[in-house]
């Protein structure tokens, strides 16, 4: 019997793991071009103002090119070399805060997982990989079909990203986001 004080939702997700097929240091450089840092400055201006709701998804318009914005990155590989690991690694929060809004109008919990958190790496065979977690198997776990088509449009914008950023998509890739 549930306890009301306390859920517990099991779900599973699915992680993409995409070949980037260049240097990290390349597709490094084109993954944040094409996802620009989030102006937290401009944020805190708009707030200042009380600008309204259709001036912050005009800014996020402008400020978006692709659909989505750098929250934070981290050189987790430079770390982990401290430890004698050798692969790169740079891990991000990226997302877009007008599409958050839309699923968070209806369950505020799922700032858990936007913004997205997705990593450059390079595998154990020095292959450089776009890894995320597929965003609407996050957000299904709401069990709330209005957050759930936010998920599969931010699906779409992922696949959508890696052509701007000319990663071949993989044809399953394609396939299971055509199908939603």
């Amino acid at each position: 019997m549930p306890t009301p004080n306390f859920a517990e939702v099991p779900h599973e997700v699915v992680r993409w793991s995409i070949d980037t097929q260049t240097s990290f240091d390349e597709f490094q450089a084109r993954y944040e071009a094409a996802v620009p840092a989030v102006d937290l400055d401009r944020i805190a201006q708009l707030r200042a103002e009380h600008a309204s709701w259709d001036a912050v998804l005009a800014d996020a318009a402008r400020s978006a090119p692709h659909g989505f914005l750098r929250f934070w990155s981290t050189d987790v590989g430079g770390l982990m070399r401290l430890a004698g690991h050798r692969g790169s690694c740079a891990a991000y929060l990226m997302g877009n805060h007008t599409i958050a809004e839309r699923m968070y109008r209806h369950d505020p919990a799922v700032m858990l997982y936007a913004p997205l958190r997705t990593a450059i790496h390079e595998d154990r065979q020095g292959i450089t990989r776009f890894s995320i977690d597929r965003p609407s198997t996050r957000f299904a776990s709401f069990g709330d079909p209005d957050i759930t088509a936010v998920g599969l449009e931010l699906d779409r914008k992922v696949v959508n990203l890696l052509k701007v950023l000319d990663v071949p998509v993989p044809a399953a890739l394609t396939a299971s986001v055509a199908q939603d």
